[in-house]
């Protein structure tokens, strides 16, 4: 029989046309600086060149002179209150974030009972609360101190309940065979098993404290770095508000790679997968009943309280008068207009930030060059605290509709970019080689292989978005008056102590958060179910 089988050759590439012939692999470290080197020699050069005012962009010589002429004195001391406050801050809420969820987890009444009204009170923004904050406790550090606490308390009670509620089963089995008593089983079982759950809880509540601090700080303070970045912004001393933005972003690396540092040094044993926030699973009649119990008794000391006036109806409107308040801005259209508003501004930053993150993302996580070149850059933005970007955008575009939904789109674009990025760089490298057998082009092994292989991580990070959209939303128009929105309608609002107006807009925030988390749940949960298939 004849062979028609053609020897096969492995073409090498030629020596000369090597990447390591030409030093690329001595070149690669300095990938990383040559966008921070770029955007410098685009700064001097527009600003020397009065592409734009210098009110609007500063030259970098200036901005240097000015975080020369801060870190001799003003700064520090700003810096140093708000980091004071945050201290104070993530003192208070950390400790009572770990016994709240540490009773929680242990005692399945406890968490029947409360975590229910809990978790309804969480799904209403720290951003949210601010304008009833303000009514109640003032503009002085009071409030800056309340607000820390509810943006800390959340993700620390949820995590150490997760933590403690997974860890008890299979512990107290051991404790049992081990005869140890309560106490050690506390110290020696269930609190190290529950430690890197309350880290992670620890971790997010630094994040998500130094992001509400600054946004306090923008709003009402008379100190701080929040407060001295309102302050420049005012004076169009925009070189003061870059060194700020620098020094923001420092401040939260450093406190994120402080507590990754802690997490690596005080775990240092194999940890299981993360839990479930899932609600207790209970069934019959009276526990159902039970989860009622506290939101009820809490409505009726709230109408006792406005009732017999033991708060000022000025500032604690009764639930009676925040549900009529609601029916009648549906009525007459104030409410729903300011939110159909409000969720026009979310879905246009959405697509905006989204698909600039998404497009970015799949380049990152395709190319790896891409990603050695622009990935530093990005981590270092993304370390910046969201709201010390408002100063410089206001400048920058003005208090218009633009400037809005650039801010909404900077909110939404770092989740998308996140998560496409490491959905594609954690598929499987056996699906380049099912590529490569099955001589697919680059479109279709995008199209077939890698889109679908990375679309869970995708849409998670369209859920993310989503959330980030809305709350960015509600802090766009806390911070550029506007003509309509649910956010400058509660400002509004507070300013004419309608409290009513004020739970109204609150109510109607939440529910819409809850909503639109829902429907990126359940997005993720359509385009992703061949998974479960």
């Amino acid at each position: 029989m004849k062979n028609i089988t053609k020897p096969y050759r492995l073409a090498l590439p030629s020596p000369r046309l090597r990447p390591s012939a030409f030093g690329w692999r001595g070149l690669e470290p300095l990938l990383p600086w040559l966008v921070p080197l770029a955007i410098a020699v685009l700064w001097w050069t527009a600003s020397h060149r009065h592409w734009m005012s210098a009110q609007i962009l500063p030259t970098p010589e200036l901005v240097l002179q000015a975080g020369r002429e801060l870190l001799a004195g003003e700064l520090w001391q700003q810096l140093g209150i708000s980091l004071k406050r945050l201290l104070w801050g993530l003192l208070a809420g950390i400790l009572s974030g770990l016994a709240l969820g540490a009773w929680l987890g242990f005692s399945r009444r406890a968490e029947r009972l409360v975590l229910p009204t809990f978790s309804a009170l969480a799904q209403v923004p720290t951003l949210a609360w601010i304008p009833l904050f303000m009514l109640f406790f003032g503009i002085g550090e009071l409030l800056k101190l309340v607000v820390l606490i509810k943006a800390i308390i959340v993700p620390v009670t949820l995590h150490t309940l997760v933590g403690v509620r997974d860890a008890q089963p299979r512990l107290r089995e051991a404790a049992a065979v081990l005869r140890l008593p309560r106490r050690l089983l506390l110290w020696r079982l269930i609190l190290p098993a529950a430690l890197p759950a309350f880290l992670t809880g620890v971790r997010l509540a630094l994040a998500q404290g130094w992001t509400s601090l600054l946004a306090v700080e923008l709003l009402a303070s008379s100190e701080g770095i929040g407060y001295l970045m309102v302050q420049a912004r005012q004076l169009f001393m925009l070189d003061i508000v870059f060194v700020c933005i620098l020094v923001i972003g420092l401040v939260g690396a450093a406190m994120d790679r402080g507590i990754q540092a802690l997490d690596r040094r005080l775990v240092h044993w194999p940890q299981q997968a993360a839990g479930e926030f899932r609600r207790s699973a209970s069934g019959k009649g009276w526990e159902r009943l039970q989860t009622w119990l506290l939101p009820l008794g809490l409505l009726a000391i709230w109408q006792t309280a406005s009732v017999r006036e033991w708060v000022d109806p000025a500032i604690l409107a009764s639930p009676a008068s925040v549900a009529v308040a609601l029916w009648d801005g549906v009525l007459d259209n104030s409410l729903t207009t300011a939110l159909f508003a409000s969720l026009q501004r979310t879905l246009a930053g959405l697509l905006l930030g989204g698909s600039l993150g998404f497009l970015l993302g799949l380049g990152l996580g395709l190319w790896r060059p891409a990603e050695r070149l622009l990935g530093p850059s990005f981590a270092a933005l993304r370390q910046v605290a969201i709201f010390a970007w408002v100063p410089l955008l206001t400048a920058w575009f003005g208090l218009g509709e633009l400037a809005k939904v650039v801010f909404v789109g900077l909110a939404a674009f770092f989740p998308l970019l996140l998560a496409t990025q490491r959905g594609i760089a954690s598929l499987p490298a056996q699906l380049t080689e099912a590529a490569i057998a099955l001589r697919l082009s680059p479109w279709q092994r995008l199209r077939r292989l890698v889109l679908p292989g990375a679309a869970p991580s995708v849409f998670a990070g369209v859920r993310l978005a989503l959330i980030y959209a809305w709350l960015g939303t509600i802090g766009a128009e806390y911070f550029m008056p506007s003509d309509g929105g649910i956010g400058s309608l509660m400002i509004g609002a507070q300013q004419l102590f309608r409290m009513d107006l004020v739970g109204a807009g609150m109510l109607l925030v939440g529910l819409t958060g809850a909503l639109l988390a829902a429907l990126g749940q359940r997005i993720e949960a359509r385009v992703t179910r061949w998974r479960h298939a």
